[in-house]
């Protein structure tokens, strides 16, 4: 972990993380199974989603595919494997194909709702909590963030927004995670500029605007 000398200009904890958070990545992601994947923990799981993403924006994007042709597809050609499989398993011997049974619960579905329900609870908390202005710094981020976001969307279609989301979504937390010390040196120092040309603009330009009697710092 680097560490910093003191500096008179310099506000920030002599060891800074990237956004001052003080756990591990992983427990900032939530320390489950998603955090997991995020992070490449589990490399089959996570190379698996990230080459369905660059397939299914492939289809839609260069092949052109809408979701009803291709949903009719997919389920033609699962149709016809399955048929081949099941003619094949008497001739050959083979283990009929059958659903799994943890589809075919009823707590599996339970389960998967109840974790959506809650995931869309807190995210809803959360947006409250940031409109409502109680976090000041987090409420014009947002509004900043979405602004970009807004002009972003003129240019670019929602599908290659979402499908470069997903990408940042898999390769930045594991990107960081590996070179940890490395961002946040260039994090700090940023910080550390920012702070200082903020305070020269202060001192350079605001400072010297006039002010009225009543707004005159009292000794």
């Amino acid at each position: 972990m680097a560490t910093y000398s003191s500096d008179s200009d310099n506000d920030f904890a002599p060891t800074s993380k990237l956004l001052g958070r003080q756990r591990p990545i992983h427990s900032v992601l939530g320390g489950g199974r998603v955090a997991d994947i995020l992070l490449w923990r589990d490399t089959r799981f996570s190379a698996a989603i990230l080459i369905a993403v660059a397939v299914m924006w492939f289809l839609f994007e260069v092949v052109d595919y809408t979701f009803v042709t291709l949903l009719c597809h997919v389920s033609i050609t699962t149709m016809l494997i399955v048929f081949i499989w099941s003619a094949g398993a008497d001739i050959f011997g083979w283990t009929p194909p059958s659903l799994p049974k943890e589809i075919l619960q009823d707590t599996t579905f339970e389960d998967v709702a109840s974790i959506l329900h809650k995931k869309f609870n807190n995210f809803l908390s959360i947006c409250h909590f940031v409109a409502c202005g109680n976090d000041a710094k987090l409420f014009f981020l947002a509004i900043i963030s979405l602004s970009i976001l807004s002009v972003i969307g003129n240019y670019i279609s929602t599908l290659n927004l979402l499908f470069f989301g997903l990408l940042c979504v898999e390769s930045l937390p594991f990107l960081y995670e590996r070179y940890e010390e490395e961002v946040d040196d260039v994090a700090y120092k940023l910080k550390r500029q920012m702070r200082k040309t903020g305070r020269k603009f202060n001192a350079d330009f605001l400072g010297k605007i006039p002010r009225g009697p009543g707004k005159e710092k009292k000794g």
